[in-house]
């Protein structure tokens, strides 16, 4: 009888196989310079059910932006390194420090020490008295009562605009949104946001932080004089209350995200007039928050009279 002295059989393990080294992959995988300044290589080990290979793998970059306002720091964002004179403003713009064109009156960045320089037509420096300040306030009137920073209070208005946008303009918007997302396909580590107007997407930003897609957005439309009453913004991410508020004051009417929104972010979109669609993607999407913006067709359009 034939024995057989396998490992296995004399209780023994048996050794891993060997790592099996490919070729480096060219991080020019994901194309365009941005891209290629969000990321870097790293050499890892993958594994899966055929073993474990070692290769060159991309990692998206965080990188640290100190914004210095009127020559004092303010606040230092952690970000991809890229767009940065959009996100100092944008920031600034989130935060009340910077509300018109002419409150700006110069900017530079230097991209390779993460710094960058503000000056503003105020001189003293608006930061301390807005950034970071919480207060609690009736929203809006009503008998419940919401967390806001000192400067979402200030700048937070009612979204009055008229816009209305047909549901297969929403879903093709989600879709758009996932098919510019390389960054994230490649990578897994970025979101990614974009303003729209109709069916058409303008500006488009990935970032690892989902507030700072949305505030670079609000800088760059806050340096070219883009107007944003008639436009849409389409997010990747969870609808938080932080994020609304960011729509509410760039003066967004309709807000699409491929996730989910909290509670107090549709309490906030109720008060301020936020539209606020969620899950789209797939085809499919749920209207949470002022559905009346949007124009269905059937018996769709029926269910939400």
């Amino acid at each position: 009888m034939e024995q057989n002295n396998s490992a296995e059989n004399r209780g023994q393990v048996s050794p891993p196989a060997p790592l099996r080294p490919t070729p480096p992959h060219p991080t020019q995988r994901v194309p365009g310079t941005q891209a290629e300044a969000a990321i870097v290589p790293r050499r890892i080990v993958r594994i899966d059910e055929t073993g474990a290979v070692e290769e060159e793998d991309i990692v998206v970059r965080e990188a640290a932006l100190t914004v210095n306002v009127n020559d004092k720091e303010l606040a230092t964002i952690v970000c991809s390194p890229v767009d940065l004179k959009y996100m100092a403003v944008g920031f600034l713009c989130a935060e009340g420090i910077l509300i018109k064109r002419d409150d700006l009156r110069r900017i530079s960045v230097d991209e390779e020490q993460g710094m960058a320089w503000v000056e503003t037509r105020h001189q003293e420096n608006l930061g301390e008295k807005v950034f970071l300040k919480r207060y609690i306030t009736p929203c809006c009137g009503r008998a419940r009562t919401s967390f806001y920073f000192a400067a979402d209070a200030l700048l937070c208005k009612p979204v009055t605009a008229s816009l209305r946008v047909p549901l297969a303009t929403i879903l093709s918007l989600a879709e758009q949104l996932q098919q510019r997302s390389r960054l994230f396909q490649h990578t897994g580590g970025v979101h990614g946001a974009a303003l729209a107007q109709g069916g058409e997407i303008l500006i488009f930003r990935e970032d690892i932080g989902r507030h700072n897609t949305l505030d670079k957005i609000y800088g760059q439309c806050f340096l070219e004089e883009i107007p944003r009453e008639d436009k849409i913004i389409v997010f990747s991410g969870r609808v938080s209350s932080e994020i609304l508020l960011k729509i509410a004051k760039m003066g967004v009417p309709v807000l699409i995200s491929r996730s989910a929104p909290t509670d107090l972010a549709l309490q906030l979109a109720d008060d301020l007039g936020v539209t606020v669609v969620g899950f789209a993607r797939g085809g499919r999407c749920n209207l949470y928050a002022h559905p009346e913006r949007i124009l269905l067709d059937g018996a769709a359009s029926d269910t939400c009279r």
